[in-house]
């Protein structure tokens, strides 16, 4: 087993240089750490912490294994983004909330930023005849420790004693939606898999609704650039 900060870059770099030591080909990259809500705080290289972890550290994770997983069989980039992402806005030029900070807000700008990114890398993908297949993926409303590890006040009150008791599903059904993206012969490139019930917190995977914004090229290919500004990773893909 090996241990990966996904906020901080050198970690990301080690954890991927000692998977190409130990394998020649990767089959599936499931891209699902995540950080949700906490006070404004920055990552080991400067940068806010949920946009660091749940977005920088998974694009340059999936930069460093690329060629790995071309070499795989069928392989596939999952990227788990949230029902959240519908309601988020890339702030380009505040990034990092130097000037305006809301712990939500920003949680909802990384989710945005994980379903642009599956997007664009499925965009990329395609345009280099790669076969490699890039889906997004989202759990609906999971009862795990996410929304009270972090967060604070009425936030962690609403999750804590109504939110995960009485809404959510269990950490077992969350998991169906990635694993399903991850597994299933007829999920291709560029869709999105969520739950199948009611405003899609909860159920059995089916492929839902991406929002206009995460579908916009434009967007991806602004997020892609600054991506690769800020982790210094770049892909072995075509522009799209």
């Amino acid at each position: 087993m090996r241990r990966l900060d996904l906020a901080d870059l050198e970690s990301v770099r080690a954890f991927a240089a000692g998977m190409r030591e130990e394998h020649r080909h990767l089959d599936v990259l499931v891209n699902n750490a995540g950080v949700m809500a906490p006070p404004r705080t920055l990552s080991a290289q400067g940068h806010e912490l949920q946009f660091a972890t749940n977005h920088l550290g998974h694009f340059a994770l999936t930069g460093l294994l690329l060629d790995l997983l071309a070499a795989g069989r069928d392989p596939r980039v999952v990227t788990v983004s949230s029902i959240n992402h519908r309601q988020g806005s890339l702030r380009f030029e505040d990034l990092g909330g130097e000037r305006d900070y809301a712990p939500m807000a920003f949680y909802n700008q990384s989710k945005l930023a994980n379903a642009v990114f599956g997007q664009e890398l499925h965009r990329r993908l395609t345009a280099s005849a790669s076969p490699v297949r890039a889906v997004l993926a989202h759990p609906g409303y999971t009862a795990t420790s996410l929304q009270t590890r972090d967060t604070r006040g009425l936030t962690r009150l609403f999750f804590g004693r109504i939110g995960n008791p009485l809404i959510a599903q269990s950490p077992e059904r969350g998991a169906l939606s990635q694993l399903y993206a991850a597994t299933d012969p007829t999920v291709v490139g560029g869709e999105f898999i969520g739950p199948d019930g009611p405003a899609e917190l909860r159920g059995a995977p089916t492929r839902v609704r991406l929002s206009d914004a995460a579908a916009d090229a434009g967007t991806g290919r602004r997020l892609w650039e600054v991506s690769e500004g800020l982790t210094g990773v770049s892909f072995p893909v075509t522009a799209s």
